[in-house]
């Protein structure tokens, strides 16, 4: 189908970014359903009263959702990149598209990649290159594979800020991932030194002391929206810097930094899980201002 605003969009994975994308593409009247591994537990009535409110249409399995969709898009967490691919390849159409928005390695899009093509699909994949959600459908996107260059322009037309960045696959998440060890790394080295520096009590001194290294950064705010972001999304942060120990592996070297990024995201998601920062799902869970409120309260359970 030539025009995308009346192809049949099928999301795989309907999380924070499914349903933002829902939303969204919803918002122009284009026709989306959604298949998410959740919808069958404990935490499916949130979604289906995301889907039942935005006119969303649920499908109960990956073929179900597959076989009805012109344009598969998979935003799950990254370990399961490849097996969302392979759960959709067999009930896949024929030049069906297949958007792999997942924070994997480019060894891990290769094998999806395979799988899709491998059905007569059409695998593209793409590097989403910040937060989501501060700007929605138009997060930056980087395109990678040999349909790239087409689907860029009918990603662009339905609302997507796509950019083509190779027709090579895997160059997209190379990039991604490279970043994401600067990016996810600073995020755990801001908890565990705020932290220990909080536990000494010179936290004062070692913001004054970065500030004057690197003026450009509110330290506060910085350490207030790192806690914020650790503690919310850990867990997919940890799967994802997992994807970027195994890209370092991939280039011949030894991960030593997403390592140990890997691990301290998914500690902080432990703690989150036990609840020690509130209730999730309530508006004041990782919603403190100070991020000191927070290191407080893994100093208090570290001393347990």
């Amino acid at each position: 189908m030539a025009d995308p605003k009346r192809w049949q969009i099928g999301l795989v994975g309907y999380g924070e970014v499914g349903r933002i994308l829902a939303e969204d593409l919803r918002q122009q009247d284009i026709k989306v359903s959604a298949y998410d591994i959740k919808l069958g537990g404990e935490q499916g009535a949130p979604l289906q009263e995301h889907a039942a409110r935005h006119g969303v249409t649920l499908a109960a399995s990956h073929a179900e959702l597959t076989a009805k969709s012109d344009f598969v898009i998979s935003a799950v967490t990254a370990s399961q990149a490849v097996p969302v691919a392979k759960a959709c390849a067999a009930a896949l159409n024929q030049g069906t598209w297949f958007l792999d928005f997942n924070s994997a390695s480019p060894g891990a899009k290769q094998r999806a990649a395979a799988l899709i093509d491998g059905a007569a699909g059409r695998y593209v994949e793409g590097a989403v290159m910040t937060s989501v959600p501060p700007y929605r459908i138009k997060v930056p996107l980087l395109l990678g594979g040999a349909g790239a260059r087409e689907l860029e322009p009918l990603l662009n037309a339905i609302g997507f800020a796509a950019k083509v960045a190779s027709d090579k696959l895997g160059v997209s998440s190379a990039v991604k991932m490279c970043r994401s060890i600067m990016i996810k790394g600073l995020e755990a080295m801001v908890i565990e030194s705020f932290t220990t520096a909080r536990a000494y009590g010179v936290e004062d001194a070692v913001l004054a002391s970065l500030a004057e290294t690197f003026p450009a950064i509110d330290w506060e705010k910085q350490g207030a929206y790192c806690f914020q972001r650790v503690i919310e999304h850990g867990r997919r942060r940890a799967e994802e810097v997992r994807e970027v120990a195994e890209t370092v592996r991939e280039a011949g070297l030894t991960p030593w930094s997403a390592q140990g990024t890997a691990e301290r995201q998914a500690w902080v998601a432990d703690l989150a899980d036990e609840g020690l920062f509130g209730t999730k799902g309530t508006q004041a869970f990782a919603r403190s201002a100070d991020w000191r409120t927070e290191a407080d309260r893994i100093l208090a359970r570290i001393k347990r």
